[in-house]
């Protein structure tokens, strides 16, 4: 599953900007404050949409204030969020539109249209249309019917204005657009990794995916052996060969029913508890196994992957980026780092750049010259700490 293209209009920083032709892999750059992390937020915004409500996902990005604070300042109309993305390659292009509004002081959808075209040709079909917690959804299998005049709409009144007609259907198989929405939208994954939560020992429990903070590190490494030794090996096998001494790495239960993770360097014959190892260490293998992992999410999102981690490894980790979204998951990476942007393929590179107080997203391969040094052998990193992104001074 791959998002090709995005549009915000009235969102935060962003009044009105779009991202077309979105790789695999993009890698964001920008100034402290020029809204890196709101990019992503979008994400976790239409998450709790579609978890909860409207008004629950308005409040928890905008500290409470809801509409008001996640509007753009001094902006008017509705905030306005667009998605395209295919669940295959061969797929034909989805389009997912949400339009927000507030009415009486309470936020409501005031536009929420699922779509594509199932031909190469003729104008996107309709499956989903509602405005104002009413509108219509295509009832019958959309797989078996060859004309749009075809189609089976009802009518539905949804309980609230604020809740996403798409919540119900993405529940039904048979409704192979929205469920693929669904899935894109829930299983979306945030790396907030905080070394300090991964050290201590865990209950024993059980746990298949790193969390967005990695306090169930241990708990992962202890499934990844029991479960999937092939994986497990593998990433030893990387770490052994980036952080000199480390030869094994082992999650232990103790009597007590606790999980502790212990890393053994070969010149000590006892292993050290993670409490005891180095940061770079601890997140190194965080991210292995975050980027190893056999089931990859649709979307995954890290922001500053290169704190605390020796700059000649970043080249490696950002090909690592690259082979998990060529197995079927959809990386976004902000950075700081000239070295991890050295990694970085023209296509890939996006930059953010405030101007008037808004955000603007900028791509490397649209800009000439930063296209002609790379194609003279120059290097993107290089080419940000000289200056070449206008409007994004690395820190």
């Amino acid at each position: 599953m791959r998002i090709e293209y995005i549009r915000l209009k009235n969102f935060k920083a962003f009044k009105d900007v779009e991202m077309k032709d979105i790789p695999g892999m993009c890698v964001v750059v920008g100034a402290n404050g020029s809204g890196k992390s709101t990019l992503f937020s979008v994400f976790g915004f239409l998450k709790d949409a579609l978890t909860d409500n409207v008004h629950v996902a308005l409040t928890k990005l905008g500290g409470g204030r809801g509409f008001q604070e996640v509007r753009s300042r001094n902006a008017d109309g509705p905030i306005e969020i667009e998605l395209k993305f295919r669940e295959k390659p061969s797929s034909p292009l989805i389009t997912y539109f949400l339009s927000i509004s507030e009415k009486k002081g309470r936020p409501c959808v005031t536009g929420e249209i699922l779509k594509y075209r199932r031909g190469s040709k003729g104008q996107p079909w309709h499956f989903l249309k509602f405005e104002d917690g009413k509108g219509t959804a295509v009832t019958n299998e959309p797989d078996q019917v060859t004309d749009e005049t075809d189609l089976k709409r009802e009518e539905q009144t949804l309980k609230s204005a604020d809740i996403l007609a798409v919540k119900g259907l993405a529940q039904f198989e048979r409704f192979h657009a929205t469920m693929a929405l669904g899935d894109l939208i829930e299983n979306w994954h945030i790396s907030d990794f905080h070394i300090q939560r991964a050290r201590p020992e865990q209950e024993s429990g059980y746990a298949e995916h790193l969390s967005k903070e990695g306090e169930n590190l241990s708990l992962v490494t202890e499934y990844l052996y029991q479960q999937n030794r092939p994986t497990f090996d593998r990433i030893i096998g990387e770490m052994k060969r980036r952080v000199p001494g480390v030869t094994h790495i082992e999650a232990k239960t103790t009597e007590e029913g606790r999980v502790l993770l212990r890393f053994q360097d070969g010149a000590f014959e006892d292993p050290f508890l993670a409490r005891y190892v180095s940061d770079g260490t601890i997140k190194m293998f965080a991210y292995l196994v975050l980027l190893y992992d056999p089931k990859p999410h649709p979307l995954l999102c890290v922001e500053e992957p290169e704190n605390q981690l020796y700059p000649r490894l970043l080249a490696e980790l950002a090909e690592e980026f690259r082979g998990y979204a060529n197995r079927g998951g959809q990386v976004f990476v902000s950075t700081h780092s000239p070295d991890f942007l050295n990694a970085a393929q023209l296509d890939e590179v996006f930059w953010l750049v405030k101007e008037g107080g808004y955000s603007k997203i900028q791509r490397a391969r649209r800009d000439k010259q930063i296209k002609a040094y790379v194609d003279d052998g120059d290097q993107m990193g290089y080419l940000w700490k000289q200056g070449f992104f206008k409007g994004a001074h690395p820190e």
